[in-house]
């Protein structure tokens, strides 16, 4: 089988590997989802026993499949709603089966939807029982003492009991002048930039919630349409552009009562007392928080400076402590973290930070300590850093990337190399790491968790047991395996059990020498074709970037560089460089991009280039450079911009003119269009002027764009491609019918790689 088939078989060989654990509290089992093998896109819900009194399963060495989606659906196709298909994209889900479940705080009780319908299952004995419902049913959720679930259908906040019955409605939606509210669902910017796919949040108790509320009437309306299925009506999308309004995101207690309190079925849905009142609803009272306490329908609003703060970016309830809120300006520039009276709704500052650039959010946090200590993480000193309380946990050694678990006397966090790293460090490596914040480590300091060697990884915890995954440069693919902590100081994890993995191995094997490049040290990928020999002579280049902020490629992991070396094994050196503006190397790196995305971006593309161009042999005479979304914008960038120095381009789902991508991304790096005009021309590659300072001479490019992507939309590409035409430049564009931002259909990805590499060997006068 060819390369280019398998990886579209395997989608990029992530079918039959292990994910999404969860470690019981006692240590006891693990749970997680996997598919049966390497092409299989459905993946079943799995537990593995790790000791005690869960034994061993009918599958061997202790692993069970608890939900098979075959045996549940009966062998029927799955059926995904639009908000299903939409949670997925943001999530860049491509796979099928049970793409995601939750469970109580024991780790006994499961909830997942499958194709629309809810099921729950006792991950004990492996039943499985599905709860009548209306569908289709979104995001469900046990209560964390695994009673009851929470689910949203048709954006309506409901919750059942877990055995079925007594499925009420705790919040409903409502038509809006130009939008509908929706209940415990994440908005377009929350899910796609900031990292919160969740709406809705169990008190500790069970009693309680606390609920987003979405009213996305202010935001702007597009259309997407199916240019090849002229017949079918074009699909409405609430997109929030850059400069343009957000939607309205406000979030509230509700009171979770038993069955018997509340109405259930239509008169839950239809009947005034559901209602809650039109008071409590539209009432400007209770909007703004004067009134927050709805009189009859146990709903509070929770009550901050929506003005000041408009976006919701975190949300925690522990029994540590209050529930904890992270807030963001619109320019993120000012976090707020808040505690929130859960009588009131009112909510007090606990802690505030600042940047003149913009502030990063991080999975993971806030988050409270058992002894009730905010745990964040902070830019301090030129360094990220780990913060418990007021006390910083790390040092500039390291770069904190998230925090993973917060025990009783540690936090488990993953982590690179800081900005006063050895400089023999590996080149992207994220280890796991535990720091002590008292007991026997008080005095400070940190260890390492994942293995010594360069590797990417990370885990998962309960008790004292840790589900650790890594991914190495020397092995295809990453391995998981569950291991008994220690005591601090007391020696070495002890292995229980590894996770199989059903990946398929694939049929070339990735040789990336990851290095630093030139005098800024840019962290790179080098990959020359498979048996290339010294004295073979100089090759043609692809640059193989994404370059921008959040996609980190130059990682200490084979799988990662697979593309890269197919494209390698074509006949190109490949050469993959993490210039600022990426993650994983420090703040200032990171940061270097405000304001300025084309020129920094571009310049360390350059640099790296010519900086390896020295020990390498690259033919700097036949340079090309590929990409996809911000890689893809930088390839066209690249080509407009320095066609001295790249000579072709294939420039997929490229972003071209930043007004038409979203406000949190884009005002983050750029500010606001209606103020800062000039910033938007010169970054996007188009303006209503037409190209954005275009040098000669033309190069070849190749636009690629799904004509169904919500999130850097088909416009783009079709503007430039009427600015290049305008221009008398002479490109090439391929649109793709029904493909998303994602390109998960098999016959697209293979067919994908496979033009690519035809255009850039023509282009380049490759043999």
């Amino acid at each position: 089988m060819s390369f280019p088939r398998q990886y579209a078989r395997t989608q990029r060989f992530t079918l039959g590997a292990p994910r999404a654990f969860t470690v019981a509290p006692d240590g006891s089992r693990t749970v997680f989802l996997r598919s049966r093998g390497g092409t299989d896109r459905a993946n079943l819900l799995w537990v593995r026993d790790l000791g005690g009194a869960g034994g061993p399963g009918p599958d061997g060495d202790g692993e069970r499949a608890v939900a098979d989606p075959a045996e549940l659906l009966g062998g029927a196709d799955e059926e995904l709603s639009p908000e299903e298909r939409a949670r997925r994209e943001r999530s860049r889900e491509g796979s099928a089966g049970v793409v995601g479940y939750a469970t109580d705080s024991a780790v006994e009780t499961a909830a997942f939807a499958l194709s629309g319908r809810l099921f729950t299952a006792d991950l004990r004995t492996a039943a499985v029982r599905e709860v009548p419902t209306p569908t289709p049913v979104v995001d469900p959720r046990p209560s964390p003492d695994g009673r009851r679930v929470a689910y949203v259908a048709d954006g309506a906040l409901r919750v059942v009991d877990r055995e079925g019955g007594n499925d009420r409605v705790l919040a409903e939606p409502e038509e809006t002048r130009g939008g509908r509210t929706t209940w415990g669902l994440a908005e377009f910017v929350a899910a796609e930039e900031m990292d919160r796919s969740r709406g809705f949040w169990w008190s500790p108790d069970g009693t309680r919630m606390l609920a987003a509320r979405v009213d996305d009437s202010p935001v702007r309306r597009w259309w997407i349409a199916d240019p090849a299925n002229p017949g079918s009506e074009p699909a409405e999308v609430a997109y929030p552009a850059a400069g343009t309004d957000n939607a309205e995101v406000t979030l509230h207690l509700l009171d979770v009562p038993d069955g018997e309190d509340v109405l259930d079925g239509e008169e839950a849905r239809d009947g005034e007392e559901a209602r809650d009142g039109e008071e409590a609803r539209d009432g400007e009272e209770a909007r703004d928080g004067e009134e927050a306490r709805d009189g009859g329908g146990g709903r509070t609003e929770v009550v901050w400076d929506r003005v000041r703060y408009p976006y919701l970016a975190r949300v925690h309830w522990s029994a540590a402590g209050p529930p904890l809120l992270l807030v963001q300006s619109r320019d993120q520039r000012s976090h707020l973290y808040l505690t929130v009276d859960t009588v009131t709704g009112r909510t007090a500052p606990l802690h505030a930070d600042e940047d003149p650039a913009w502030l990063e959010l991080f999975a993971g946090v806030p988050v409270w300590t058992p002894d009730g200590r905010l745990v964040r993480i902070a830019d301090e000193g030129g360094a990220r850093v780990l913060v418990v309380g007021d006390r910083p946990l790390t040092s500039a050694a390291l770069h904190v990337r998230a925090v993973l678990d917060v025990g009783d006397e540690d936090v488990l966090f993953s982590a690179s190399a800081g900005p006063d790293a050895p400089e023999d460090s590996p080149v992207g490596e994220i280890a796991v790491y535990r720091a002590w914040f008292r007991g026997s480590g008080d005095q400070g300091g940190w260890e390492r968790v994942s293995p010594e060697g360069a590797h990417i990884a990370s885990a998962v915890r309960g008790g004292d047991t840790v589900v650790l995954s890594t991914a190495a440069p020397d092995r295809p693919g990453a391995r998981a395996e569950a291991l008994r902590l220690p005591e601090t100081g007391k020696g070495a994890p002890t292995p229980l059990a590894v996770i199989a993995s059903h990946a398929e191995t694939p049929v070339l094997t990735a040789r990336p020498r990851l290095l630093r490049a030139g005098a800024r040290r840019i962290p790179a990928a080098v990959l020359l074709p498979t048996g290339y020999r010294d004295g073979d002579g100089a090759l043609p280049v692809l640059m193989d970037p994404y370059g921008g902020p959040h996609g980190q490629r130059v990682v200490a992991a084979h799988n990662a560089h697979l593309t890269s070396q197919w494209f390698a094994d074509q006949g190109f050196a490949v050469v993959v460089a993490d210039g600022r503006g990426t993650p994983g190397n420090s703040p200032a790196w990171e940061k270097a991009v405000a304001g300025d995305l084309a020129g920094t971006t571009l310049e360390d593309q350059v640099e790296a280039l010519h900086a390896l161009a020295g020990d390498h042999p690259l033919d700097l005479g036949r340079v090309g450079i590929r990409g996809w979304s911000y890689g893809g914008y930088l390839a066209a960038l690249a080509v407009l911009r320095r066609p001295d120095v790249f000579h072709a381009a294939v420039a997929g789902a490229p972003v071209t003119d930043w007004r038409l991508y979203d406000t949190h991304y884009t005002e983050r790096y750029l500010g606001l269009p209606q103020e800062r005009p000039e910033a938007y021309a010169a970054n996007s590659l188009v303006t209503d002027e037409g190209l954005s300072a275009p040098a000669e001479p033309h190069r070849p490019l190749m636009i690629v764009h799904g004509l169904a992507d919500d999130n850097v939309v088909a416009a783009h590409t079709l503007r430039l491609s009427s600015a290049l035409l305008a221009a008398g430049r002479v490109h090439e564009v391929l649109p793709l019918s029904g493909v998303t931002h994602m390109t998960p259909q098999e016959q697209v990805a293979e067919n994908l790689l496979l033009l690519q590499v035809a255009f850039l060997k023509r282009s380049l006068g490759v043999a």
